[in-house]
């Protein structure tokens, strides 16, 4: 019997402390994710020479970023979905709150 309750009390502190370890490593990949994209986008504005105000979508940044192994960009590791700043200066956004760049 002790050794069960043993158990149940360090099943008790490791378990969160597990699942907060967990969120934290989703929040850094997608904030990193989102560096990438950033940085892309920097590149192809440059290369492009678009102005302040011009326009990109998230495809037109899959040259400048290591794609995944399907081919595409790589995803949220918290199922939420990126999207491209509605111009050059507006950086990517992810739509998982906390999920942003400093």
């Amino acid at each position: 019997m002790i050794v069960v309750a043993i158990i149940g009390l360090l099943a008790a502190i490791a378990i969160p402390n597990y699942i907060r370890a967990r969120a934290n490593s989703q929040l850094s990949a997608c904030i990193n994710n989102l560096r990438q994209m950033e940085s892309a986008m920097n590149i192809y504005a440059l290369e492009n020479r678009m102005s302040s105000s011009g326009t990109y979508t998230l495809t037109a940044l899959m040259p400048y970023i290591k794609l995944n192994s399907a081919g595409s960009l790589p995803p949220c590791p918290a199922n939420g979905a990126y999207s491209a700043g509605a111009t050059v200066t507006n950086r990517p956004t992810c739509n998982i709150s906390g999920h942003v760049l400093p």
